[in-house]
């Protein structure tokens, strides 16, 4: 995908480039500035595109709209919703590189307006003389000003962007990709100068035509002498519409100048590009607002193992899909600050109870663990504790779509969880225990990797509840249990007698993943099976290879990754 989109932009690059190079509207410009301006151009074409399509991957709630409404009928057109975040990064990405080219090319620019000052046409100058400092088109102006407060903002975006930023400090990533306002800000004023102008009158006026008022002033000249005798019989040029004949004027060779050149400057077509998308961003940002000013109620708050916390809650008139995520807002911890949580237990027809796990990993998390809980240390116990306190305000906005809601319309799905990664299949887990038999799943594979042995007990009830459900149901077949132990001294176990299902079902080390798919392939020939994967990049990348490989058995695999957007 991401060379389908370079590819793309290249070929915009390169039909602009053509069009500012060979059209005549462009000669006279293209004349002072060269290259400068076919790449200046070029890259500003391919700008406006990014920079109108990098906010629509941010429109969570018209995705989660297209999604779970059927108005995309197609599974394999809605698993494209699903790299809605890779494709914000794409965008994100081609805007930096196109701005360095665009910047780079507008340096020159500046440069050429200042050595190549047309005396002939003033109002094709951007500069007021020759020979003026190029710095004062830089920083004295509109849109050489705004450009330059623009690469600044993007330079501070796309540094905080980076990987090792997002993990050590988000909060500098979160306060500095908002930004994104100044920018487009910045952008419309930017393009509002009309710094380069084409020409309008190429009919009364082609380039490179005869003039004869020009040529006349500039090949007589008169004696000095006959100046000073004769003042007023000085050379007058020929008048405006000179009498000349008509086969002249239609010959192929030359034609004469009608009128003098006139210039225009470009009608700001950044602001069709981005109104539209911007307009529609802001939209669904004030209506996530209002749908989220209310706060919800807390019910109950588990501190879990492994640094794992429990939240559950209720809100009036919420539901939710299993799979689906929200985003937490807790002005006590941060005013401005929220993080995306997958659902771990969606609300029923019976009961309006949802619930998120967190993992406690850094200053947001650690700041709203100790506003919960009474004691900081109560992460430590092994027991699940209760807290009945007066809680903070809390907002939950959303719920937003996932890959993870197409896990029930599969027939046979393989799900892997990784760690904290298995949040997203909790509430698949817990729909089923509800009631399986209304969905297309008939049989689901549930992969478990965790380093200690304590991180199984976030779920290991629920494993355990819907374990027993289905042997009371005679179908102990429809879902397959596997728990991996990655690091481990020696043999361990699941504390607790009723956790016997479970410690059957322990493995220690790794999967073998290219035995497990085989062995899945051949129970399930000749069909297709969904494939979801929420953990580290290495595991994803093993399954997203195995699955696109093909086997004996006729067996399709379809791969899909949680990708919070």
């Amino acid at each position: 995908f991401q060379f389908f989109w370079l590819s793309l932009n290249i070929w915009l690059f390169g039909k602009t480039f053509l069009l500012y190079n060979q059209g005549l509207q462009y000669y006279y410009l293209h004349q002072m500035l060269g290259l400068g301006l076919c790449i200046s151009r070029a890259s500003a074409s391919v700008l406006n595109l990014n920079c109108c399509l990098v906010l629509l991957p941010m429109c969570r709630v018209l995705l989660a709209f297209l999604r779970g409404s059927q108005k995309v009928a197609s599974k394999k057109t809605r698993r494209l919703l699903d790299k809605s975040k890779t494709f914000h990064v794409t965008c994100g990405v081609t805007i930096c590189i196109f701005s360095v080219l665009h910047v780079a090319a507008h340096l020159v620019n500046a440069l050429n307006f200042s050595e190549n000052y047309n005396e002939e046409f003033v109002t094709l100058n951007a500069a007021n003389y020759r020979g003026e400092d190029p710095r004062k088109l830089l920083f004295a102006t509109v849109p050489g000003l705004t450009g330059v407060i623009m690469v600044l903002v993007l330079f501070l975006m796309c540094t905080a962007s980076t990987y090792a930023i997002r993990v050590s400090n988000y909060d500098i990533f979160w306060y500095t990709h908002n930004l994104f306002f100044v920018f487009y800000m910045l952008l419309m004023l930017h393009v509002s100068g009309g710094v380069l102008k084409y020409q309008t009158n190429l009919e009364e006026h082609p380039p490179g035509c005869f003039n004869p008022n020009k040529t006349l002033r500039q090949n007589l000249t008169v004696p000095k002498d006959f100046e000073e005798l004769f003042p007023d019989y000085t050379t007058e040029p020929f008048p405006e519409d000179p009498s000349v004949p008509e086969p002249f004027v239609q010959n192929s060779f030359m034609r004469v100048c009608l009128e003098e050149p006139k210039f225009q400057s470009h009608f700001p077509e950044t602001w069709f590009w981005i109104s539209g998308p911007l307009c529609l961003y802001c939209v669904e940002r004030l209506y996530r607002y209002i749908r989220s000013n209310k706060p919800v109620t807390i019910t109950s708050v588990i501190s879990h193992p492994s640094n794992v916390l429990e939240v559950r809650m209720v809100k009036d008139d919420f539901e939710a899909r299993p799979g689906q995520y929200v985003i937490l807002h807790c002005p006590r911890v941060s005013a401005l600050e929220s993080h995306p949580f997958t659902l771990t237990m969606c609300p029923t027809d019976t009961k309006a109870t949802f619930g998120v796990h967190l993992k406690v990993v850094g200053d947001w998390t650690e700041r709203f663990r100790d506003l919960l809980l009474l004691h900081s240390n109560q992460d430590t116990e092994i027991l699940p504790i209760f807290q009945q306190r007066r809680y903070p305000k809390l907002y939950v906005d959303g719920p937003f779509g996932s890959p993870f809601e197409e896990s029930l319309n599969y027939e046979v799905s393989l799900c892997v969880a990784g760690g904290i990664g298995v949040t997203p299949f909790a509430s698949v887990l817990n729909t089923l225990l509800d009631g399986w038999k209304c969905y297309k799943l008939r049989r689901l594979y549930f992969i478990w990797v965790c380093r200690d042995i304590e991180s199984f007990r976030w779920f290991a009830d629920l494993l355990c509840m819907l374990h027993n459900k289905l042997w009371q149901e005679n179908r102990p077949d429809y879902i397959n249990i596997q728990l991996y132990l990655s690091q481990t001294d020696g043999i361990q176990k699941i504390i607790g007698e009723k956790y016997q299902a479970l410690n059957s079902r322990l493995l220690i080390g790794r999967p073998r993943w290219k035995l497990l798919f085989d062995d899945i392939a051949k129970c399930n020939r000749r069909k297709t099976i969904g494939v979801f994967c929420c953990g580290p990049n290495k595991i994803s990348k093993i399954l997203h290879k195995l699955s696109n490989s093909s086997n004996s058995y006729g067996t399709r695999f379809e791969y899909n990754k949680e990708s919070f957007s």
